[in-house]
């Protein structure tokens, strides 16, 4: 398509940046590097719940 220049888009707010770029903003970065220690203490949480279940399960079951 003529007229459009080569762009990518910010992964965070969606604003058109050049190719090389993923972030457009040092404030765009720092959300999604938040989000992602968000995202991983989730998920350390999950693990650890469900594991203190299957604990609780194996020790506390009727024999």
């Amino acid at each position: 398509m003529p007229g459009i220049v080569p762009h990518r888009h910010c992964v965070v707010c969606g604003k058109a940046i050049e190719p090389e770029e993923i972030f457009c903003s040092d404030r765009c970065e720092r959300k999604y590097e938040e989000e992602r220690k968000r995202q991983r203490n989730f998920m350390i949480f999950m693990l650890l719940l469900l594991f203190g279940l299957l604990m609780m399960t194996i020790l506390f079951a009727p024999k």
